[in-house]
C-alpha cells in the first residue's frame, strides 16, 4: 500500500564511518568493537543526533548532515553516560543534554539525582552549565526559527519536565576573540526562564511548524497549542476540549521529543495513544487518538477533523490473533490529506480527511497481507516531523532506518484491476474500488502518466459497476482536483463524486464490513486571541472552520449537475438556434479558453462545428454554476467566481477531449478517427463503445459535450458510415439532431411514408377542395403525391416543429430530388 524509500540507515551512514575513524585513532587496521550507536533526536533540518561509545569507552555525541552526507563530532564526555535527551541549536554553538543516572553502575554523576540537564558550549568546546538536577525525566528541545540573520547571538530552549511543566530558556550569547561563542550571564539564565505550561499530561513537539501541543486536565481534557514565531515570541492560539477517559494517562507522555533508550514503557500502560497532524496546504488539523483492544476484540480510534467541524469515532472488530499479538494500539500516519491507521497484520484504514462525508471514499484493507510495503512492526515505528512538500518519514528505531512513505499508485491500480476481474456479489468490493479510484484521481491525479493508466483501465473495463459509474466518477473527481487548487472554498460546493447525483446512495457504499463509524458534529474549537493577532496557518484554519460551519448549516450547498435537468430538457426540445442566444456569450468565453489549450495536439477533431445545441448547453452550465457559487460563496467576488466557472466548464470539455485522445493513443487510431468505409476492427469498436459510454454518463449528469466533427467531405462520409451502422430508431433520432440536408431529406421521407401508411388505412378518405398549387405538370406521379399530401398534411404534426405545418413545397422538392437520384439523373 505504501511506497517506501530509505533516506537514512544508521549502520551504513554512521557506524561504518565511525569504525574507520576509531580504527585510525587507535592506530589499528580495523576497529571491530561494537560502538553501540543510538539515535537521540532529529532536528528540524533533518540532522540526526546520535551517541556512541568510543574506543576509549567514553560517550560521544555526533551529528549526521543529510545534505552533505557527513558526520561531525559535537561533544565527548569524560566517561560513559546515559543520554536520554539531546538537542542542538540551529547555529551549532550550543548542545543541550539530559543524562539519566546509570543505576546499574557503581559510579554516579554528582549531584545525585535521577536526571541531570546540561547546557554545553561547543563552538569551541568550553563551559558547561547545569540547568536542572531533578528526580524526574527531562526532555530538551531548541527552537529552530527561520530567520534572515545567519549568525544569531540568541538561542531559545524548551525544557519539558515529567512533573508536568514546560520552561522556556532565553540564552544570550557573545563572541570572544572573533570566533568563540559563549553564554552571556549564565547565572541569570535560570532566573529569567518562562514557565509557559503547567500541569500537562501529554505533550507533542512539531519541529517543522515550531508548535507545541499540550494536554491538560482539570474538570475536562483540553488540548492547547502554543505557536512560536520567528521574532522569538510565542502565543497560545488554539484550544479544543477532548472526550477522553478519566484515566487516559497514568504517566506523562512525550511525543516527537527525541528517543530515550533508558526508559521503556510497557504497551499495556499506554491507555491512550494520541497525535496531532496539521497540513498547511489543506488548512486542516486532525487530532487522532486510540483506545487499546478490549475483551470484546474491538479497537476504537477517533479522528477529530477540526477543519470539518466534526469528529469520527471508528470501531473495528478484530480476531483472537490481534489480542495475542500484543499490539494494542494502531499507528497514525499522515500522508497528504489522508490519515492512515495501521495495525500490522490486522487492517489498514486510509481515512480521507477532505471528503469525509461517506465511508466509501476512505480505503479499508484487512488480512495478513496488510503491511507497509516492508516487514516493519507497527509498534517499532515512529512518525517523524513532516512537511507538506516532502511528505512523511518513518523511523524504525531498532534498525536505525528512516524511510519516506508515499501511497503506492501501482497498488491502487492493482485494486481496480483485480477487483474488476473477480466480481463479488451485491457490489461488496465497490467501496474499495471507489476509494482506490478516488485516491488515484484526486490525491495522485497530477501525474499525467498515472491519469493515462486510469483512462486505459476505463477503456478496458467494459462493464459498469453495480453501485456507481466509473466514468462519471472520473469526470467529477478529476474536475474537482483541478478546480480545488483555485480556491479552497470550493470543496463544499463543487461535486466530487457521482454518488451525490443519486436519489439514494446504494447501501453497500454506506458501510464498511467490520467497521462501525459514528460522527459527531460541532466540536467547537476555540481560536485564541483577536482575529488581528492570528497569523498564517491559524488565520486560514479559523476561516476554513467558520466557512464549513456556515455551509453545513445551509441547505444543499453542494452543486448538483442534475438540478438543471428541467432547463436542460427545455433546451433539447428547442430546435431554433435563435432560442439559444442568451447563453452564447458564456459559451464564447469557455471555448476561447479551450482553444488556447488545444493548439498543441488535436488527435480528435473537436471544437470545430457550429453546434448550437451543445453551445447552448455549455452556456447554460456556466449560468447555473455561477448562480450557485454567488449564492453560497459571495465573499469570493463576482469577478473571481466568473473566472472559476468559465475555467470549470472549459476544463470539463478539455477533460472529455483528453479521455478521447487517450483512447485514440491506446488503440493507435491516429488523427483520421475511425475508418468506416470498411468493416471496423476491434480497436475501432472499443473506442466507439467508449464514446457511447461517455455520452451516456454525460447525459445522465446533464454535462455538456465539446462540439464534434464539422461537415467537411471526409467527416460527412464518417458520419454517414456511423449512421448506417446504428439501429433504425437510433438513426432516426440522430437525424433530428444533425442540421444537414441529408437529415432533412430523411425526415421528409419518413414523414411521407407515415402519411401514406395512414392514408391506406383510411378507406373513406376524400380529397378536400383546396387551391391547386403550382406543381410541375410534366411529372404526373409527383403532382398526384403532392396534391394528396397537401390535402392531408393539416391532419398530422410537423416532425420539425410540432406547432407548425409541413411546407408542402419543401416536401415536393425533397421527394423530387430523391426520385431523380434513384433514377440516376442526379448525384447524391
Amino acid at each position: 500500500m505504501l511506497k517506501l524509500k530509505e533516506q537514512f540507515n544508521l549502520q551504513r551512514d554512521v557506524v561504518f564511518d565511525l569504525l574507520k575513524k576509531e580504527a585510525s585513532v587507535c592506530r589499528v587496521k580495523e576497529y571491530s568493537e561494537d560502538v553501540d550507536t543510538r539515535i537521540l533526536n532529529i532536528e528540524r533540518d533533518g540532522s540526526v543526533l546520535y551517541s556512541w561509545k568510543g574506543a576509549t569507552v567514553t560517550t560521544r555525541i555526533g551529528k549526521y548532515d543529510p545534505n552533505t552526507k557527513q558526520n561531525k563530532l559535537l561533544y565527548t564526555f569524560d566517561k560513559q553516560v546515559c543520554v536520554s535527551s539531546c538537542s542542538l541549536n540551529k547555529e551549532e554553538t550550543l548542545l543541550a543534554v539530559s543524562l539519566a543516572q546509570n543505576t546499574s553502575g557503581q559510579e554516579r554523576l554528582k549531584p545525585i539525582s535521577k536526571c541531570l540537564t546540561l547546557l554545553i558550549e561547543i563552538h569551541p568546546i568550553n563551559n558547561t552549565k547545569v540547568l536542572k538536577a531533578v528526580d524526574c525525566r527531562v526532555k530538551v528541545q531548541f527552537l529552530h526559527q527561520q530567520t534572515e540573520v545567519k549568525s544569531a547571538l540568541e538561542s531559545h530552549l524548551l525544557l519539558f519536565a515529567e512533573d508536568g511543566y514546560v520552561d522556556l530558556y532565553h540564552v544570550l550569547l557573545s563572541k570572544h576573540e572573533g570566533y568563540r561563542v559563549v553564554i552571556s550571564n549564565p547565572e541569570r539564565m535560570s532566573r529569567t526562564a518562562e514557565r509557559i505550561v503547567e500541569d500537562f499530561c501529554w505533550a507533542q513537539w512539531d519541529g517543522h511548524t515550531q508548535r507545541l501541543y499540550c494536554l491538560t486536565r482539570k474538570d475536562k481534557f483540553v488540548l492547547r497549542c502554543i505557536q512560536f514565531y520567528p521574532n522569538q515570541s510565542c502565543d497560545s492560539v488554539f484550544e479544543l476540549v477532548l472526550k477522553l477517559p478519566a484515566n487516559a494517562f497514568h504517566t506523562v507522555r512525550f511525543v516527537s521529543l527525541g528517543f530515550d533508550h533508558y526508559h521503556v514503557e510497557k504497551p499495556e500502560q499506554e491507555l491512550v495513544r494520541m497525535q496531532v497532524f496539521t497540513n498547511q496546504n489543506e488548512r486542516s488539523m486532525c487530532v487522532c487518538y486510540s483506545h487499546p483492544l478490549t475483551d470484546k476484540q474491538e479497537l476504537t480510534y477517533v479522528v477529530v477533523l477540526v477543519h470539518k467541524d466534526c469528529s469520527k469515532r471508528f470501531r473495528v472488530s478484530l480476531g483472537n490473533d490481534a489480542l495475542n499479538s500484543g499490539r494494542l494500539h494502531p499507528l497514525f500516519i499522515p500522508i497528504g490529506y489522508y490519515i492512515l491507521v495501521y495495525l500490522q497484520g490486522c487492517f489498514l484504514h486510509c481515512i480521507n480527511t477532505r471528503q469525509q462525508e461517506l465511508l466509501c471514499h476512505s480505503l479499508f484493507l484487512t488480512g495478513q497481507d496488510v503491511n507497509l510495503g516492508a516487514q516493519l512492526q507497527s509498534d517499532a515505528l515512529t512518525v517523524m516531523h513532516k512537511d507538506d512538500e516532502s511528505g512523511v518519514r518513518l523511523l524504525e528505531l531498532a534498525s536505525g532506518s528512516i524511510r519516506t512513505a508515499e501511497l503506492s499508485p501501482a497498488y491502487l491500480l492493482q485494486i481496480l484491476r483485480s477487483d474488476a476481474r473477480a466480481r463479488c456479489p451485491s457490489g461488496r468490493t465497490d467501496p474499495r474500488r471507489l476509494a482506490a479510484l478516488h485516491c488515484l484521481l484526486v490525491f495522485l491525479g497530477d501525474d499525467p502518466k498515472l491519469e493515462l493508466k486510469v483512462v486505459e483501465w476505463l477503456c478496458d473495463d467494459m462493464n459498469t459497476f453495480e453501485s456507481f459509474d466509473q466514468i462519471q466518477e472520473f469526470i467529477l473527481a478529476s474536475l474537482f482536483r483541478i478546480c480545488y487548487k483555485k480556491s479552497l472554498g470550493l470543496d463544499k460546493v463543487l461535486p466530487y463524486s457521482c454518488l451525490f447525483e443519486k436519489k439514494e446512495v446504494p447501501a453497500c457504499l454506506l458501510e464498511l464490513p467490520g467497521v462501525l463509524c459514528t460522527t459527531e458534529l460541532h466540536i467547537v474549537p476555540d481560536f485564541k486571541g483577536k482575529a488581528a493577532r492570528l497569523q498564517g496557518f491559524w488565520a486560514e484554519l479559523q476561516w476554513n472552520t467558520e466557512r464549513t460551519k456556515c455551509l453545513n448549516a445551509a441547505s444543499n450547498p453542494r452543486y448538483r449537475t442534475s438540478h438543471i435537468r428541467a432547463d436542460w430538457d427545455k433546451l433539447r426540445s428547442e430546435s431554433k438556434a435563435s432560442s439559444h442566444v442568451n447563453h452564447l456569450e458564456n459559451t464564447k468565453k469557455v471555448l476561447s479558453v479551450v482553444d488556447t489549450w488545444c493548439l498543441d495536439k488535436k488527435l480528435v477533431p473537436l471544437f470545430q462545428e457550429e453546434d448550437h445545441q451543445q453551445r447552448a448547453f455549455i452556456g447554460l452550465t456556466v449560468d447555473k454554476l455561477r448562480e450557485h457559487l454567488n449564492r453560497y460563496l459571495p465573499q469570493l467576488g463576482k469577478k473571481k467566481i466568473d473566472s472559476l466557472v468559465v475555467n470549470y466548464v472549459a476544463k470539463l470539455l478539455e477533460l472529455i477531449r483528453h479521455m478521447l485522445e487517450s483512447a485514440w493513443l491506446k488503440y493507435k487510431l491516429g488523427p483520421h478517427v475511425l475508418c468506416l468505409a470498411t468493416k471496423g476492427g476491434p480497436a475501432e469498436w472499443a473506442v466507439f463503445h467508449f464514446m457511447l459510454r461517455i455520452l451516456e454518463c454525460t447525459q445522465s449528469l446533464c454535462l455538456p459535450l465539446p462540439p464534434d466533427l464539422d461537415n467537411s467531405e471526409a467527416n460527412e462520409r464518417l458520419k454517414f458510415g456511423v449512421l448506417k451502422r446504428l439501429p433504425k430508431p437510433m438513426e432516426q433520432r440522430i437525424y433530428h439532431m444533425w442540421d444537414h440536408p441529408v437529415s432533412s431529406a430523411s425526415i421528409s421521407r419518413d414523414y411521407v411514408k407515415t402519411l401514406l401508411e395512414k392514408h391506406s388505412k383510411n378507406k373513406g378518405f376524400v380529397f378536400a377542395g383546396r387551391e391547386k398549387p403550382s406543381f410541375r405538370p410534366e411529372f404526373l406521379p409527383l403532382t398526384y403525391l403532392a396534391k394528396m399530401l397537401s390535402d392531408i398534411e393539416s391532419q398530422a404534426l410537423n416532425p420539425f416543429e410540432e406547432k407548425e405545418n409541413v411546407d408542402a413545397r419543401f416536401v415536393e422538392e425533397s421527394a423530387l430530388m430523391q426520385t431523380l437520384i434513384q433514377l440516376g439523373f442526379e448525384e447524391k
